[in-house]
């Protein structure tokens, strides 16, 4: 008889820890300052946009459809270990595209201030091309028909109408020719920065491609994992790590770029930093992926349990407005990771307030968790979905008006209520609405709509909003527009009807403590009716 493999959940943890820690470290070194490196290299704040926001939507398709097949042919794994080296180095490539003007990208490196708008790029000299010849020697090389006539007006006829055709060729191929240099010098000079542009985009693409399956596939094996041990409730004890990680990656990171010498070789600033360090941790990253524990899932269920989130969101009036708050918070969260440091380096913060500033988020989002039991006897989730996202519209409204390095310093401490409390209600939502087995699914729902598509509908429109009214107007916008859905959404809540879920442990201990011997099986027998009535009531909706 084959005996069964024992499982350490305490090394389980730790190693899963680890990851996290490492992989959301990685991460924070350059994808907060992924969009200022873009400004450096002289791209149109909607070029920004476009970058980001189609970024955000190849990870909301590429996601779950990698991780199903990492499943399906049980190789987590190799698309962990993959995903880790590929997107480390397709990170670099990005460092050998130049910029649109050298003397923007020194004054940047020397610390001045650059405005969104990009300087103007001077137009290539126009392409001349040599007089066309080939005609002409074709015309003398080529043999002539022999001609018979008996008549010199038939001969003189003959002659213009060769004439005619000869010069309407020569005319052609002139039009042509200068259409054609029309073409190219237009294309020169309007591609310098759109050229780059196209560059760009096609590198993070690729890298988003082969980074995106990361996260999911690494989740689900971590899952199984300790589900088939019977300790799934220990998988949330991971949670803070990410937070954690994040800080001392952007607060590492800014530390260090701040303190080098800004010294240009060649194509490479003090801001390539960010890279080498994205690279450098995903590689610290490796050792851990290696021994990190996965489930092989050898009987795959047939049910997408996404699919069944989207049902059970949808039966819920209370699950609809939360998912329309989760994606209005996903637009103003990317208005904020895109254009924060712009805004910020317009008022002369260097990479060290930006690293401090972002490094502080995290912690105070991580702090949540200490003051989640007292901030749940005083609101009820709604009311605290509803704290979390007006929070974060005072956030937005407080940016506009900054006025120095570290103006954005204090507003990191509301984070604590913009992020943590709005996750926490989310996941209580998650936790109302859900069936057996399809707790992670719903949440993971409300992940996809905030993270992905919400951030991908706020950096397309968040870009061509500073193009043409700017940062200030834009914070502004976003503010107004939260804090507005923030006071609807209390009313809505309200009309909308309750739903109660029974806690059977509750329920137990009455029982147990009041039950007395005189009692019949009919009394006896209240759980399954409950459960029964539960049942019933989740068929109906």
């Amino acid at each position: 008889m084959k005996k069964t493999k024992q499982i350490n959940i305490k090394q389980t943890l730790v190693l899963a820890r680890a990851f996290h820690f490492l992989h959301s470290c990685a991460k924070s070194c350059l994808l907060p300052f992924l969009t200022l490196y873009f400004k450096q290299l002289g791209l149109a704040p909607e070029m920004t946009g476009i970058i980001m926001g189609t970024k955000h939507l190849i990870s909301l398709l590429w996601q779950p459809l990698a991780s199903l097949l990492a499943r399906m042919y049980n190789k987590r794994r190799v698309v962990i270990n993959g995903s880790v080296v590929c997107s480390a180095v397709v990170a670099l490539v990005v460092l050998l595209f130049p910029p649109v003007d050298l003397q923007t990208h020194i004054n940047t490196c020397n610390g001045s201030n650059v405005r969104s708008t990009p300087s103007p790029v001077e137009p290539h000299p126009q392409v001349t091309f040599p007089a066309n010849r080939t005609s002409v020697a074709a015309g003398r090389t080529s043999q002539r028909p022999v001609i018979r006539t008996n008549s010199t007006a038939e001969l003189k006829q003959f002659h213009t109408t060769t004439l005619a055709s000869v010069r309407k060729k020569k005319s052609q191929l002139k039009r042509d020719a200068e259409e054609h240099k029309d073409f190219m010098s237009s294309l020169k000079g309007m591609d310098v920065q759109h050229q780059l542009f196209f560059l760009i985009l096609i590198t993070v693409s690729v890298w988003e491609l082969v980074a995106a399956p990361l996260e999911w596939t690494a989740d689900d094996g971590l899952y199984d994992y300790l589900d088939s041990a019977n300790a799934s409730d220990r998988y949330s004890s991971t949670g803070v790590w990410p937070l954690l990680g994040a800080a001392c990656g952007v607060g590492g990171a800014g530390l260090l770029v701040s303190h080098l010498n800004c010294l240009i070789v060649g194509r490479t600033s003090r801001s390539a930093v960010h890279f080498f360090c994205y690279s450098a941790m995903s590689a610290l990253a490796l050792p851990v992926v290696a021994f990190f524990p996965l489930y092989r899932n050898k009987h795959q269920s047939k049910v997408n349990r996404l699919l069944k989130a989207v049902q059970l969101v949808r039966g819920s009036q209370r699950a609809l407005l939360c998912a329309v708050t989760a994606l209005l918070v996903g637009v103003t969260r990317s208005v904020v990771d895109n254009f924060l440091l712009w805004q910020m380096q317009d008022h002369g913060s260097s990479e060290l307030h930006m690293g401090v500033s972002l490094s502080l988020a995290s912690l105070s989002q991580a702090v949540f968790p200490l003051l989640a039991v007292r901030l749940a006897r005083l609101l009820n989730p709604g009311r605290v979905l509803a704290l979390g996202a007006a929070a974060l519209g005072l956030q937005c409204l407080y940016y506009s008006f900054l006025w120095g390095p570290w103006a954005a310093l204090p507003a990191q401490f509301v984070n604590c209520f913009s992020g943590g409390a709005f996750w926490w209600a989310v996941k209580v939502q998650s936790d109302d609405v859900a069936t057996p087995g399809t707790e992670r699914s719903i949440k993971r729902l409300y992940n996809v709509l905030s993270l992905h598509l919400g951030s991908a509908l706020g950096s397309f429109a968040g870009g061509y909003v500073v193009r043409w009214c700017g940062l200030v107007w834009l914070f502004r916008g976003v503010a107004v527009a939260l804090m507005l859905w923030c006071i609807c959404l209390p009313l809505l809540q309200w009309n909308a009807p309750r739903q109660y879920r029974i806690n059977y442990s509750r329920l137990l201990a009455a029982d147990a403590s009041e039950a007395s011997d005189s009692e019949s099986e009919q009394e006896r027998d209240w759980l399954d009716k409950a459960m029964e009535d539960d049942y019933g009531r989740r068929l109906n909706r």
